[in-house]
């Protein structure tokens, strides 16, 4: 190689690790109007990786590990092959080239003795493995390579691959352990390759997603967002976010956790990563049916109705619609991809109580409702416990087998989710309690809708307000009623409007809204008087405009 080049490739190399990819892209460019070599087009790949433009970084690695064959370097054989084997399975989606590609990499290890590829190899091995216990093995191979060897980003990247591996197989404190060096390491500037620095932080916000760790990501976000900002890393930053949006929203965090995935979306949109998008669009589309916007989360899961995180959203859309039947079938087919003695299996049994509920199938929400106690038995945290108790209360409640049986099951499902800080679960018991109270114990049933009722303003989750509303109705309190003569739409006439503009039947609207159909016909005399509007269909028009 020219001196040249060498230089250009230096120059290169600086600018990737200050997250400049035009500056890098230009140096790479120029490298290769006087080479072809393989760390020339690797460069280039990396550039393009950076930018997040992922078709123009597969094809000059590819490129790059041609050259590589052609001059006999089998390391950087090695690493672009696992490398090309990590594109096709995240970025690209093709499984069978994947899978090639990291096969390839593992014959060419008898080409590279004594090199920390046997390591990144076997790291990237266990990413694609399924079972949890080969999967291990594999990053815990990784791990002693990178301290044989002293590599710093190998040992870092396999602690939190083992970390999140530990948390998603319920060892939270284990896997949390190993991840917080991994994180620290980061933080004292020890990792250089900033795609290790994706994966780092990719891992984390997984592993705290997954155990509910609320605490643990707010501390670590802060790290990432700085590291992200100063190296100029779009893609940490959308890891970040991704994850991070799905804390918050269990954490009740809602304005937030928009904030947050929205952010996360368009992030993964720049680059056209689509299965990192479709992820960030079903933790928005979640948190959208739990404010009662189901048109957007039905809009935001086009296409990824078949991921099993798409449950939770998908059911609530399709219990909107009365269709129980298609929500049975979203439950059951997204637990049939889980290990059902996972504690992943909890929130999906659940709503499998709850779909069978809606059903009237009371035997079949009590054996749902059974399994996940026996989950909460293997699986022994506070969210999980709190969660198997709330389904036995409602099916206790569906059943009318008892106030007192009912009662004792939310009162601890309550304790349960208030040590995990989840308020959204916490107002959700509350409403269960006053539905089981308010007939024997209307007072305490008063103050725990009340309660409720609060729990989902804050969070600004309109239709499980309106539910609990109609709660308050039943037990004797008045809502305040609309101002006659006031020229702007109140709180609800907006939500009436907007449900017209989706084409939605008054019939249809009261369903949605929890109150009387009288009541919506009254709102839509009103939402015409104070519009100017002669017809419904203009109403509907209006919305859409606006």
């Amino acid at each position: 190689m020219s001196e040249s080049v060498a230089d250009l490739v230096a120059e290169g190399r600086a600018a990737l690790h200050c997250g400049d990819a035009a500056g890098a892209r230009l140096a790479f460019e120029r490298a290769r109007e006087q080479s072809a070599e393989g760390v020339v087009l690797e460069g280039l790949a990396r550039a393009a990786y950076l930018a997040m433009d992922y078709p123009p970084a597969v094809e000059n690695w590819e490129r790059a590990y041609a050259a590589y064959r052609e001059s006999g370097d089998f390391v950087g054989a090695v690493r672009v092959a696992r490398t090309l084997g990590y594109m096709y399975f995240s970025v690209v989606g093709d499984f069978a080239v994947a899978n090639g590609w990291i096969a390839r990499a593992k014959t060419l290890l008898a080409g590279a003795p004594d090199s920390t590829e046997e390591g990144w190899v076997a790291l990237n091995i266990g990413m694609f493995e399924g079972n949890r216990e080969r999967k291990e093995l594999r990053f815990r191979e990784a791990l002693a390579v990178a301290r044989r060897l002293g590599d710093i980003d190998l040992e870092c990247v396999a602690l939190a691959y083992l970390g999140a591996s530990c948390v998603h197989a319920d060892r939270a404190e284990e896997g949390m352990a190993l991840l917080d060096e991994s994180l620290a390491a980061v933080a004292g500037s020890e990792v250089d390759d900033f795609t290790v620095l994706e994966e780092i932080f990719c891992q984390l916000f997984s592993a705290c997603e997954r155990a509910h760790d609320v605490n643990r990501a707010d501390q670590w976000i802060r790290i990432g967002e700085a590291i992200a900002a100063r190296r100029q890393l779009p893609a940490v930053s959308a890891f970040c976010r991704t994850h991070y949006g799905g804390v918050l929203t269990a954490a009740g965090r809602w304005p937030e956790a928009d904030a947050t995935l929205t952010a996360a979306v368009r992030l993964w949109g720049l680059g056209k990563r689509s299965l990192l998008q479709g992820g960030a669009q079903i933790r928005l589309a979640d948190l959208r049916a739990r404010q009662g916007k189901l048109e957007e989360a039905e809009q935001l899961l086009v296409g990824l109705e078949a991921d099993p995180e798409a449950a939770r959203p998908l059911v609530a859309i399709h219990l909107s619609n009365g269709a129980t039947t298609l929500a049975r079938d979203v439950v059951e087919r997204a637990l049939a991809q889980l290990d059902p003695d996972s504690s992943a299996a909890a929130p999906l049994l659940e709503l499998l109580v709850g779909v069978h509920l809606s059903a009237g199938q009371l035997d079949a929400a009590g054996c749902a409702a059974e399994q996940l106690t026996a989950c909460a038995v293997r699986h022994p945290s506070p969210f999980v416990r709190a969660t198997a108790a709330l389904a036995n209360g409602r099916v206790h409640i569906a059943a009318g087998t008892g106030v007192a049986e009912a009662q004792s099951c939310l009162r601890e499902a309550l304790a349960g989710f208030l040590s995990a800080q989840a308020p959204m679960e916490i107002a959700r018991t509350r409403l269960e309690l006053a539905k089981a109270l308010r007939v024997e114990c209307p007072e305490v049933a008063l103050v725990e809708a009340r309660a409720a009722l609060d729990g989902f303003s804050r969070l600004q989750a309109a239709r499980y307000a309106d539910e609990a509303a109609a709660v308050l109705r039943s037990l004797g309190v008045r809502t305040a009623a609309a101002r006659k003569g006031d020229s702007v739409l109140t709180k609800r006439e907006v939500e009436v409007l907007d449900l017209l503009g989706h084409g939605l039947s008054n019939p249809e609207i009261s369903d949605r809204l929890f109150i009387s159909r009288k009541t919506v016909e009254h709102h839509v005399g009103n939402i015409l008087s104070k519009l100017g509007l002669r017809s419904r269909g203009e109403a509907a028009a209006f919305a859409v405009r606006k």
